[in-house]
């Protein structure tokens, strides 16, 4: 039973870039959730490491969790003791958001035995085809940006 749909040139790309998702998924998360952590807290942790802190709208720019999310993710991160939210010195309409003591610590440990852990898959690619992939990514990422404008 044939509809007649011609299959569009880029769904082998696409169907590529899913399952090279999926399995960063499944590969990075294995060894986030060892460490006792999930992806978000995570994502939180790396971005908020070597930094004085931030604001939470800064946050949520430079991770990759919604602003819905975030706020929940931010709640169980400091009854852990990891993250402290303060009014902002500038502007106290806005919370600042750093690594406690605990959380730095944390930082310290999960941030480079991650990268370690990703290593094994990244270093399997030669340097100049991971530029090459880089810059073909932003080409994507620019053209849905631009398609959805």
């Amino acid at each position: 039973m044939n509809s007649g749909a011609t299959i569009p040139h880029f769904m082998p790309t696409l169907r590529q870039l899913i399952r090279c998702t999926q399995a960063f998924e499944r590969f990075s998360g294995a060894h986030v959730k060892k460490m006792g952590l999930t992806e978000s807290q995570f994502d939180v942790i790396a971005t908020l490491g070597n930094t004085e802190g931030m604001t939470c709208k800064a946050l949520g720019e430079r991770t990759l969790i919604t602003k819905g999310t975030l706020t929940g993710v931010l709640d169980r991160m400091e009854a852990r003791g990891l993250v402290l939210r303060r009014a902002d010195a500038d502007d106290a309409r806005r919370t600042h958001i750093a690594l406690t003591r605990r959380g730095t610590v944390l930082f310290d440990e999960a941030f480079p035995a991650h990268m370690r852990h990703l290593r094994r898959a990244f270093d399997r690619i030669p340097a100049a085809e991971l530029v090459q992939l880089h810059n073909h990514l932003s080409d994507l990422r620019l053209a849905f940006e631009e398609a959805s404008a």
